[in-house]
C-alpha cells in the first residue's frame, strides 16, 4: 500500500454544547472540534424530546387540526 496517498489520521477532542467531551480520529487536521449535539443529548439516544414552540405554532396547529376526526 502506498504511504503518500493516504491523510494522516490523528487523534481530536470534541466537545458538545451540553459539556459532554470525548475523543475520536480525524483526517480533517484541526485538534479539537465543537459540536452542537452528541449521544449524550440527542433525543433519540437519549429518549427525552425537546419541543421549542416558537411563537405558539404547535398550539395553532392542534387548534386549526386537531379538532378532526
Amino acid at each position: 500500500m502506498k504511504t503518500e496517498g493516504h491523510p494522516n489520521y490523528v487523534a481530536v477532542k470534541v466537545t458538545c454544547s451540553c459539556g459532554n467531551v470525548f475523543d475520536t480520529r480525524s483526517t480533517l487536521g484541526k485538534p479539537a472540534y465543537h459540536v452542537e449535539v452528541c449521544s449524550e443529548c440527542h433525543p433519540f439516544w437519549t429518549g427525552k424530546q425537546k419541543v421549542l414552540d416558537t411563537a405558539g405554532r404547535i398550539e395553532r396547529f392542534k387548534q386549526k387540526y386537531g379538532k378532526r376526526a
